[in-house]
């Protein structure tokens, strides 16, 4: 219980790393494209391969119904925070609506295998990091005080901390909730991806973000392969 609730709190904290990064490294628009590139590669990756396998679309339409789900609600929620200007509380949105499905798949991961998945893990640190640096440059721009922007990252890592222990108890009452929740991680990542976080990395980065999304998959793909 402990472990889950300590990997939640791990996955989803290395967002407060990008905040720290965002300091020495949001001047450089380039910099903060790179690594939003890459980000985006590990989690191509981690859609492909850990949020739906191939095996998983064997389950039923009920794979796919969550697939969308995630992406309809992605987009309505996306869709409202465009009205406000700010590109970091779409970001932010993203890191929410992948952050909490992700979580519960860790700790449902734990109680089930006895072991975390490693690929999966790095996939969610390595992504979620450029994520924080991205969303809180834009958030500073946006005029939100640096106090606030902790405070919505560190109360994001905790609710992640407590649905990945939640997954974890409720392991054993449950049946195919954990490809449901990755379905549905799986459809908001993806939209995420391709509403913000691709366009916005060629944007800041130019032709080159296209070499770092390619890396960022192949590292993840590897990393999946390995374990």
């Amino acid at each position: 219980m402990t472990q889950a609730l300590l990997w939640g709190l791990v996955a989803a904290g290395s967002l407060l790393v990008g905040q720290l990064l965002a300091t020495p490294l949001g001047r450089s628009t380039r910099t903060v494209g790179l690594m939003m590139a890459f980000g985006a590669g590990t989690l191509i990756s981690a859609v492909g391969y850990e949020l739906i396998p191939e095996e998983n679309l064997q389950l039923g339409w009920e794979i796919g119904a969550s697939f969308l789900l995630g992406a309809l609600i992605y987009y309505a929620g996306a869709r409202i925070v465009d009205r406000g200007g700010s590109s970091g509380r779409a970001l932010f949105l993203g890191a929410l609506l992948d952050g909490i499905p992700e979580s519960f798949i860790l700790g449902l991961g734990l109680a089930l295998g006895g072991s975390i998945s490693v690929a999966f893990l790095a996939a969610v640190l390595l992504s979620n990091i450029p994520e924080g640096l991205a969303g809180t440059t834009d958030l500073r721009a946006a005029g939100v005080t640096e106090r606030r922007v902790t405070l919505m990252w560190s109360s994001l890592a905790v609710v992640c901390g407590f649905v990945s222990l939640g997954g974890y108890l409720v392991a054993d009452h449950i049946t195919r909730a954990g490809e449901l929740a990755s379905a549905f991680a799986g459809g908001a990542v993806l939209t995420m991806l391709a509403d913000s976080m691709v366009p916005e990395s060629y944007e800041r980065a130019g032709r080159v973000a296209g070499l770092l999304t390619v890396l960022g998959f192949l590292v993840a793909g590897i990393l999946s392969a390995l374990q």
